[in-house]
Formats: C-alpha cells, structure tokens, sequence
C-alpha cells in the first residue's frame, strides 16, 4: 500500500483521496490546537512557506484522544489554524490514530514505521514523512522540531 491508497475527511467533512498528493512530498502530522507542543505549528509553517513550492505538502490531523487538547469542531479547528495560528496549510478532519477505531490511513502508517517504544502514537505532533511515490520514509517523535526536518526533506525534494 501507498499513501494514495487513502482517502479522508477535510475540515468540512468532504472526503478527499491522498491520490491528490502523488509526486510530492508529505509530512503527516497529528495535532492538537490547545497541546504543550502546539508551538510547532510556526515551525511546520515555516517549512510549509519554505518547501511548499518544491513539493511538500504537510497533512495536518487533528487528534482529540490525548488529554482532550483539541475538543473544537473540525470548522472550528480549521478557523483557529487559519486566524490565530496563520497556518497556510488546512486541517483535515479529526481523526483517531490508536485504539479500535484507528483510522486506516493511521494503521498503516504504524505499520509502516513503529517508534521507540511500539507502534502506537504516544502524543500529539509525531510525524510522518513520504516521499513523492508514497512510501513512508521516516517517523519522528513529538518532540523532534519542526526546523531539524529541513535536511530529510531536501533530500526527498
């Protein structure tokens, strides 16, 4: 399987293939607005305003099933991003990254690349990052920044 494979949900609840993104690079996050980790959304900007047009596309998700840390509406998330946050690049729909209702675009990213310890999501802001055939490249913790991405996305620019 390939990231194009899936499909999901965008901010207004309209579904969208991942086909769309074929030939870029991706960087998958799942978030959370009101997160200690929040601040990373500058640096995922500023990737975004950097590489966005050499290829990368970032994939924002929305997650609410760490400490409750994103409980708005998928408009409402996508307003804050935009308004407060300055985000050029749109949430999708809330989604679950671990338990039973794991969204299959989330299982196979666990899948494809487990973490230190296991393949579950331990927190908001782990990332994904695909290269231009849609194969899942690396995973990076919650913590690893935004800005020490830049040299594995050159060089899959």
């Amino acid at each position: 399987m390939k990231l194009y494979d899936f499909s999901v949900q965008n901010h207004l609840g309209q579904h969208i293939s991942l086909d769309k993104y074929k030939g870029k690079v991706v960087l998958i996050v799942n978030t959370a607005i009101h997160c200690g980790l929040a601040p990373q959304y500058q640096g995922l900007e500023k990737l975004y305003q950097t590489y966005h047009e050499k290829g990368l596309e970032i994939l924002d998700f929305p997650c609410n099933q760490f400490g409750n840390q994103s409980p708005e509406s998928d408009e409402e998330t996508a307003q804050i991003c935009e308004v407060k946050l300055k985000n050029s690049f749109k949430p999708f729909g809330k989604l679950n990254v671990n338990g039973p209702d794991t969204h299959p675009l989330y299982r196979w990213l666990k899948k494809g690349k487990a973490g230190l310890f296991g393949a579950d999501i331990k927190w908001n802001f782990t990332k994904f990052l695909v290269d231009r055939q849609g194969r899942i490249v690396k995973r990076f913790s919650p913590v690893f920044p935004p800005a020490q991405l830049t040299s594995y996305i050159e060089r899959l620019l």
